[in-house]
């Protein structure tokens, strides 16, 4: 036989040790590694002098980008280190998995049967497990290393392989124990349990046979054969041509682009490409790089991460920690302590049986930070090249972990890196989230959070199609989601991301857009609900810029429209559409208060006037009207205590006294602290209440006082004790008088024919 299969686990640094041993001493001729053909071209790249893994391979359908698969690699991979074997040797090396182009094609044409039968939920679920193998949902299927696992004794067959096959140091008779052991293994569960390999694995297992069948044809005499560890028995059992042919023949095929991306750890641990995924890619990454004194090396990188964080550790907790991990691995009759026992160790020495901690260390260190990045050479779309540019012009480094960056608008480097991180938004790439200013009346800073991911490549791929830059981009789209946005609050949103994202082609649209929309919009919520995201635009808007004359139309056309039909607007509401319009009222009352127009302002509190004179409407809007007006001074205090005396009034019913209440009162707690007028009101109300009605509003009452501030709570408790306590003593003196009674004994026995006796 020509050719040498070597069955690894993906990622595996155990494996990938043991493969490049194997390799060096079998110098094989030609090399074949599981993985896309259609990247063949790119595997030059990956000795390239900046390429840093983890990277993966993204082969994608050009007119649906989404349509893709990715195949990472680690630096521990066991496929990565067989690469670099081969570019350093000057070994020809090819990938010899099933194309990418048929995966898709299939897939797509899967989900039209699907589709178009409206299949059944369970055929639903399948169809959304990794790379649409619709393979049953068995345990087995995704890890049928459990039955050796459990003959040896283990309930995790991912720590069985470890023990038996990445933590060895020699690879002599390794792979052909991998490869007895995968046959007995796939025997077992065609034959007994069962259940053959998927039309898709028979597909892949296929054009292996095919592509090793190749390589011989050409000559070569000493081929490894590079894969996972369940395709080895397949490998070796060589069928007819012609059977593998009839499995291949008439495939469907789409048109693919393939690319090198960076990773992360973080996404390593998901299944993809060849569907691999593993728990602690920073643990391996450890073991690769530091194969010798792993407990000390490691236990000084967690002390190391906690000193960070502020945790008091010490070189003695580190010497007792891996003493500790030593004797765990012992009594777990394991040859060397691994990272069970390291855990296991640092949460009983270092953090004193605290568990919150070792999040930290599972984030930082057990999965790892680590962002990989791939050489300027590599083949990208002009939109990726455009990003790359302002991510160095800007001084914007990708990475992998959330950082915290605070923008100085006034500066034109930070007000560039804000509208990049808008522009991105609008194509769905949340590079920078939040986008919160960091004080209510600041107009000028703005605090970021950003953090990289791997899935941004294929949205930057599929956006490609609304041009080759990110502005060009950004502003094809947006056109495109005003053109199909009905929805005045959303248009209003839109309206104020393409101004904070600066986009001058498509500002002029979104506007007309809205301009047109407000227009004919009937309903006096949407316009409501349109009229924040409007007002904070115009605030901040100056500093920006940008030309805001349209937006300041469009808002005073809509303000005018609300103050008109706000009345009727609240009329005819039931309890939980009048909740929803108490917070739209309060939303545009701020709004306007943002926009500090006092002729605006004016208009808006006739029509709050016009609502608490309205007899029929909801009892909680007119109650937060009130408020408004007070603290706006339209009302005086003996206005409102007029006003309140009519709302909590024994004539009304409890339910309605409650809701003014609770639409007055709601949010601060202050006005009820120092007015004591309004103080005696409510107390007057509450103590005429029969039990009842109370019973009946306590909830209500309790949702009012609960939105209130705890010293404010306090206040009024220690408010009420006191005046309780008053009252008390106050009727104690009026009803008893011990020197005065004692005084009229005498009288009294006088009266009643007493004194005689």
């Amino acid at each position: 036989m020509s050719y040498t299969v070597f069955g690894i686990r993906h990622h595996g640094p155990g494996s990938a040790r043991s493969l490049c041993q194997a390799l060096a001493d079998l110098a094989p001729d030609m090399l074949l590694i599981e993985g896309p053909p259609e990247a063949d071209d790119l595997l030059a790249f990956a000795n390239h002098p900046t390429m840093q893994p983890p990277v993966a391979l993204l082969v994608y359908a050009p007119d649906e980008p989404a349509d893709a698969l990715y195949y990472p690699f680690a630096v521990f991979s066991p496929e990565w280190q067989a690469i670099q074997y081969a570019l350093t040797q000057n070994v020809p090396v090819r990938f010899m998995d099933l194309p990418v182009a048929h995966r898709i094609a299939m897939r797509r044409n899967e989900a039209q049967v699907l589709q178009q039968t409206e299949t059944s939920e369970e055929a639903t679920i399948t169809d959304e497990l990794p790379d649409s193998d619709q393979e049953e949902n068995n345990s087995w299927r995704y890890d049928p290393l459990i039955f050796l696992a459990k003959a040896a004794g283990y309930d995790d067959s991912e720590r069985w392989w470890e023990h038996m096959v990445e933590e060895r140091r020699d690879s002599q008779s390794l792979f052909d124990a991998i490869t007895e052991a995968m046959t007995q293994v796939r025997q077992h569960i065609e034959q007994e349990i069962n259940q053959p390999a998927s039309l898709l694995e028979q597909q892949r297992e296929a054009y292996m046979r095919k592509t090793i069948r190749t390589a011989e044809k050409q000559g070569y005499q000493r081929i490894a054969v590079v894969c996972g560890a369940w395709h080895v028995p397949a490998l070796y059992d060589m069928p007819t041509r012609s059977a593998d042919n009839q499995l291949l023949k008439g495939l469907p095929k789409v048109k693919t682009n393939a690319t090198w991306v960076p990773w992360t750890y973080g996404r390593l641990s998901i299944a993809s490409g060849y569907g691999a995924g593993i728990k602690a890619p920073g643990w391996y990454h450890h073991l690769w790089t530091h194969p010798d004194n792993i407990a000390i090396q490691w236990l000084t990188r967690v002390a190391r991460a906690l000193r960070i964080k502020g945790l008091d550790v010490s070189s003695a907790h580190v010497i007792e920690a891996v003493r500790l991990a030593e004797a765990l691995a012992a009594m777990r009759d394991r040859p060397l302590p691994a990272l069970p026992e390291f855990n296991d160790a640092t949460q009983s020495v270092m953090l004193f049986g605290e568990t919150t901690a070792m999040q930290l260390i599972h984030e930082s260190l057990v999965v790892g930070e680590r962002l990989g990045g791939v050489p300027n050479e590599v083949p990208i779309t002009p939109l990726q090249q455009d990003l790359q540019q302002q991510q160095k012009r800007l001084r914007l480094k990708p990475s992998a972990s959330v950082k915290e960056l605070v923008l100085d608008l006034r500066k034109p480097t930070d007000l560039q890196r804000s509208c990049l991180f808008y522009r991105l938004t609008i194509l769905d790439i949340p590079w920078g989230q939040t986008g919160d200013r960091l004080n209510s009346k600041g107009t000028f800073k703005e605090s970021w959070h950003i953090k990289w991911l791997p899935d941004f490549e294929v949205k930057l791929i599929e956006s490609g199609r609304w041009g080759n830059t990110i502005e060009q981009a950004a502003s094809a789209a947006v056109i495109q989601q005003a053109a199909q946005c009905e929805d005045l609050a959303a248009l209003a949103q839109l309206t104020h991301h393409v101004l904070l994202a600066d986009l001058a082609q498509a500002i002029d649209i979104v506007m007309q857009r809205l301009q047109a929309q407000a227009a004919v919009a009937s309903d006096i919520v949407s316009l409501m609900r349109a009229v924040p995201q409007l007002a904070r635009l115009l605030r901040y808007g100056d500093v920006r810029q940008t030309s805001l004359a349209s937006v300041e139309r469009v808002l005073d056309g809509m303000l005018a429209r609300i103050c008109i039909g706000l009345v009727n607007a609240c009329s005819a509401l039931n309890e939980e559409a009048a909740e929803a319009m108490f917070h739209d009222i309060q939303a545009v009352h701020d709004a306007i208060k943002i926009i500090d127009q006092p002729a605006q302002m004016e208009v808006w509190q006739r029509s709050l006037l016009q609502i608490i004179e309205t007899e029929s409407l909801q009892h909680i809007i007119k109650g937060r009207c009130c408020r408004l007006l007070l603290d706006s001074g339209i009302l005086s205090d003996e206005q409102v205590a007029r006003q309140l005396s009519v709302a909590l009034s024994i004539a009304n019913p409890a339910s309605q006294a409650a809701a003014w209440l609770d639409g007055f009162l709601r949010g601060s707690g202050q006005l009820l602290i120092h007015d004591e007028t309004l103080w005696q009101l409510i107390d007057s109300w509450l103590c005429q209440l029969v039990d009842e009605n109370f019973a009946q509003i306590l909830p209500l009452l309790r949702r009012t006082f609960v939105s209130f501030e705890m010293p404010e709570r306090r206040q009024m408790a220690a408010r009420a004790k006191r005046a309780n306590k008053t009252a008390v003593t106050h009727a104690s003196e009026l009803n008893f008088d011990q020197q005065r009674a004692e005084a009229s004994l005498p009288l009294l026995a006088t009266l009643l024919g007493m004194d005689k006796n």
